[in-house]
């Protein structure tokens, strides 16, 4: 397989890249770097290049260069377009048409033309769009960060014109690309889902990989210790490490006021802001400048001197041993972006021993969710950034369980899993395996401890399942389609070709290039119907015992809790009584979601089994817990698999279901296998 990557913005080399060095020179950048190197250590890859923009002058030489040999099948070139020199992203757009012919001409020189393209940023994906045109080449799209969520950020009101063509071109994006690679769940469903074209069925979140054994195994230096200690009075206090771009959305402002006005945080910290590299202020790029004179008027303001620490320049390999410096010290990582799309100085923290105080927009979310390193906070709040640091430095069991967790990023951010699942995805873009249309029989499984929990039971369904040519699979899960998917990615679980999701509320059926999904927009009408979501959460406000899920877990049709069974009934109660009609469901002691009334795993596969014009006896259902109860109390052929919760073998609906000693993807298995064989008893005893 051979792949294209175009990048237009920023300077991009094959190593030694000077981060800063431009507004546009940051994280998109690494993460490429990143994610060639992990490709090109995958056999299935057999070349790969990455493209950008051939540009004289300022920066510098090395971005005239017309190739670069960066490994044996990894090449980086760089193409002219309209303009000679340097271009901000807010100029790239009158560089698309020429750029794109020049790849053109490019690529009809080549051996071989590229399989597939991937556009990183919306100009890219403009090139790639007129590629496809001419080449027939389809491309995927990675775009870092949004017009609309800077537009958001800056108010209506700031909005420039130029940031109005780069979301109208970002839309075209996306209503072009055959897939969408996003970094987290907030970008997936929060940042996209903002946008006109947005498809979810055509998003994949696949978090990035990190190097992060560079970063665990980071020992301080001499000289980076000497180039942040000649700012501080008291050197050996725990520092508030911030290392960002000094641009706007990195809202280092933020962190400076709320040590500023934290008398308590400054006698706990220091505050160490590494903000890029600089010269001169005066010939720093973009706003650049601008954002680094209002951290230097909020320092005087707060007369912070020998308490806060800006080193002008650091080199890319003097990172781990500041990480190092910050831990030596007892300090944490804070990162109060107005919004981070992934964050992957977070990671380097957290491997590095830190533990991290970080917005509460974007990535972070899934870096603390999933490893327990940090505490999430308001970005605008610095009351709110203060307190997080502060519970951090003065509570040690927390700030332990912090370290503990950061220890984990390795583990859940690896640049290999990612690249697997990349090119899972690429390849079978390229093949185009459609869905089965008729199948004869359907079987729709529950996720978490049902399919997957035991690595060696799913290993053994995915044999079981190649084997089951006339069999439609699919799942039902209280996870969203983004989270239900990364899971099943993750776990290398078959392909489903329908999703139940969000506990029955959404449905999703395979397209026929057997990668992306479309929304099941019947079920969704049929949902709809006498549905108050607004009206629900106002009545169950300040509801004793109820405390909401994470916003993530919150959807159109869906409104999800903490809360006990006595909770449950006092939801139910309440809605009664405003006379608001809803499925509340209760799960493993302490989910509760509330539904439409008509929304449910078990309406939605009956929903399913008519579209596929099945009779009953050819679905078989499986689950382990509280809300699969619907699921299997309204299907005959209903499977318990052993490992299950919430008493569901003794439930008294659920009498006529098949409860397997087998646990986990093995008791499906069992059970599929135990109603076949009873059908087929049935047959022969009719026949006989």
């Amino acid at each position: 397989m051979f792949v294209l990557h175009v990048a237009l913005q920023g300077c991009l080399r094959g190593s030694d890249v000077v981060y800063g060095l431009t507004a546009d020179t940051g994280g998109h950048i690494r993460y490429l770097l990143d994610l060639v190197g992990a490709s090109a250590r995958d056999e299935a890859v057999t070349r790969i290049v990455m493209a950008t923009r051939l540009f004289h002058g300022a920066p510098g030489p090395d971005y005239a260069v017309p190739e670069e040999r960066i490994a044996d099948k990894v090449g980086l070139v760089r193409l002219a377009s309209a303009s000679p020199g340097y271009r901000s992203k807010e100029e790239m757009h009158g560089e698309v048409e020429s750029y794109a012919e020049n790849l053109v001409a490019w690529i009809g020189r080549q051996p071989h033309p590229p399989d597939i393209v991937h556009a990183h940023y919306a100009e890219a994906a403009a090139v790639a769009a007129i590629v496809e045109e001419r080449l027939g080449i389809p491309f995927v799209f990675t775009a870092h960060s949004l017009g609309r969520v800077k537009a958001a950020m800056l108010g209506e009101a700031a909005i420039r014109p130029e940031l109005t063509r780069r979301i109208a071109t970002e839309e075209a994006a996306l209503a072009r690309a055959s897939l969408v690679v996003a970094s987290s769940r907030d970008e997936a469903e929060v940042q996209y889902g903002s946008y006109a074209s947005y498809d979810p069925g055509r998003v994949r979140v696949l978090p990035p990989g990190s190097d992060l054994a560079r970063f665990s195994a980071s020992r301080p230096h001499p000289r980076v210790d000497a180039t942040i200690n000649r700012f501080l009075r008291e050197p050996d206090k725990p520092p508030l490490l911030a290392l960002a771009r000094p641009v706007a959305r990195k809202n280092l402002a933020a962190l400076v006021r709320a040590y500023g006005e934290s008398p308590e945080l400054q006698e706990h910290a220091n505050l160490v802001i590494v903000a890029g590299t600089r010269d001169d202020i005066d010939a720093l790029d973009g706003d650049m400048a601008a954002t680094l004179r209002d951290l230097l008027v909020l320092i005087d303001r707060y007369d912070l001197y020998g308490r806060v620490a800006y080193p002008k320049t650091h080199r890319p390999d003097d990172v781990p041993a500041i990480y190092a410096y910050a831990r030596e010290r007892g300090g944490l990582f804070v990162n109060p972006a107005l919004n981070e799309p992934f964050g992957l100085t977070l990671l380097e923290a957290s491997a590095a021993g830190l533990p991290l105080v970080a917005t509460d927009s974007g990535g972070p979310n899934d870096i603390v969710e999933t490893c327990g390193n940090g505490l999430l906070v308001d970005p605008r709040a610095p009351a709110s950034i203060a307190a997080a640091c502060l519970h951090i430095l003065t509570d040690d069991a927390f700030r332990a369980a912090c370290v503990v967790g950061g220890a984990r990023a390795a583990a859940a951010y690896d640049w290999d899993r990612h690249a697997a699942r990349y090119h899972a995805l690429l390849a079978a873009l390229l093949a185009r395996t459609p869905p089965l249309r008729s199948p004869r029989q359907l079987l729709i499984c529950d996720i978490d401890n049902t399919l997957v929990g035991c690595e060696s039971a799913l290993a053994t369904f995915r044999r079981w399942r190649s084997r089951q040519t006339g069999l439609a699979f699919g799942v039902a899960t209280g996870r969203s389609f983004h989270s239900a998917m990364a899971v099943l990615e993750q776990q290398e679980s078959p392909r489903p070709q329908v999703m139940i999701t969000s506990v029955g509320s959404e449905i999703y059926h395979l397209d026929a290039n057997g990668v992306t999904y479309t929304a099941d927009a019947a079920w969704r009408a049929a949902v709809s119907d006498g549905w108050d979501r607004e009206g629900i959460d106002t009545a169950l406000g300040r509801l004793d015992g109820l405390v909401p899920q994470g916003p993530l877990e919150q959807r159109g049709h869906k409104l999800s809790f903490f809360g006990d069974g006595e909770t449950a009934q006092r939801v139910r109660e309440r809605l009664s009584q405003a006379g608001l009609t809803a499925n509340v469901i209760h799960s493993h002691g302490r989910y509760l979601d509330v539904l439409p009334a008509t929304a449910s795993k078990g309406s939605a596969v009956d929903h399913v089994r008519g579209l596929y014009g099945l009779p009953e006896r050819a679905v078989f259902v499986a689950g382990d817990s509280g809300n699969d109860v619907e699921m299997l109390r309204d299907r005959a052929q209903a499977i318990i698999v052993a490992n299950y919760s919430d008493g569901l073998a003794s439930h008294a609906a659920l009498a006529h279901s098949y409860v397997a000693r087998a646990s986990h993807a093995r008791g499906i298995i069992e059970g599929v296998l135990h109603f076949r064989r009873a059908v087929a008893y049935a047959a022969s005893a009719t026949t006989a």
